[in-house]
């Protein structure tokens, strides 16, 4: 009888390392692919100087850019979670610090794009005056300057409960480990849930007014409804970048009631808060924009097909920027 139930266990404890196998073998996968897409992406932007000039496309390359760092970054906390690796928490301080200013670069981002629609769309007299490349980076250093603010606030408070000798032991990186009070939770939690009333108010005002506009206007229906999908896409992937952001206190409130529904939520949570909006702007912009798709059609087959020429690429990428 005995032997039986050690069985049992045993079959059930090698399903479970199984399962967790084969997830991580799933997130590698999809990570790869996405990277790849984002990847080429970048690479597309850069070949063209007409998307270099463009305030728009600017926005969305710096959005590639952190989605794909963010996306590296997470995978690689990922694997030292799940082989259990430890580093300096020194290490992990500044490893921890720039995963927690790239949650918030992505949807800030974002908004600063549904602005620049509000503003192409509702102000077309003043887009060429407001949207500039000069402008398009000034706003990106301040994002990136508003994103930094909630894990200079955590780590300066963390630097004050420990001591130094702390940042030479070797830790299992989370970030999780830098809250030293309970307090330090609901103060993260205050600062997430601002910048959420923030984006999402920004992202109904720009939707309402382009709504608006496109109900008064009897002139290019096509463009406004273009830009109104752009909007609730936008709205989609802040939505869901934002849930992230409550994700850690919903997790912990399930560990201490059973760890493998904590295990199945924390994977949820991975695949559909993480992983999933950061490629949805590809989609959004890469593959749905005809722009991209004309210079991606080329460069995906590395230049041989013969029917798509560079110059024929550039001169219908030229005359869609006109229009």
């Amino acid at each position: 009888m005995a032997n039986n139930n050690t069985t049992t266990a045993d079959d059930g404890s090698s399903s479970s390392v199984q399962q967790v196998n084969d997830r991580i073998i799933i997130v590698q996968l999809m990570n790869a692919i996405f990277i790849y897409i984002i990847c080429l992406l970048i690479f597309t932007f850069f070949k063209k100087d007409t998307f270099l000039s463009n305030t728009r496309y600017v926005f969305f390359a710096h959005t590639l850019l952190a989605d794909c760092l963010y996306l590296i970054m997470t995978n690689n906390l990922l694997l030292l979670t799940y082989f259990s690796v430890t580093v300096p928490a020194a290490v992990c301080v500044v490893f921890c610090v720039l995963l927690s200013e790239l949650t918030f670069v992505t949807p800030l981002t974002l908004t600063a794009m549904s602005l620049e629609r509000y503003v192409a769309i509702c102000m077309p007299l003043r887009h060429g005056e407001l949207s500039t490349v000069r402008r398009a980076i000034h706003c990106i250093l301040l994002i990136h300057s508003i994103s930094a603010i909630q894990p200079i606030i955590i780590v300066s408070i963390f630097f004050a409960s420990v001591p130094l000798g702390f940042y030479t032991q070797y830790k299992l990186c989370s970030a999780e480990m830098f809250i030293a009070h309970k307090w330090q939770r609901h103060l993260r939690s205050a600062i997430g849930q601002f910048y959420f009333l923030v984006m999402s108010i920004t992202i109904v005002f720009t939707y309402a007014r382009i709504i608006s506009v496109a109900k008064e206007a009897s002139d290019n229906k096509k463009s406004l409804s273009k830009g109104r999908k752009t909007v609730i896409l936008h709205a989609i992937q802040l939505f869901l970048c934002l849930i992230q952001l409550w994700c850690p206190f919903m997790e912990a409130a399930i560990l201490p009631i059973n760890l493998k529904l904590y295990i199945n939520v924390r994977f949820f949570d991975y695949i559909v808060f993480i992983l999933a909006p950061r490629c949805l702007c590809p989609l959004v912009y890469g593959l749905r924009d005809e722009k991209f798709f004309l210079a991606i059609k080329y460069y995906v087959f590395f230049g041989v097909n013969k029917n798509i020429s560079p110059i024929l690429v550039d001169n219908l990428i030229t005359g869609h920027m006109k229009t």
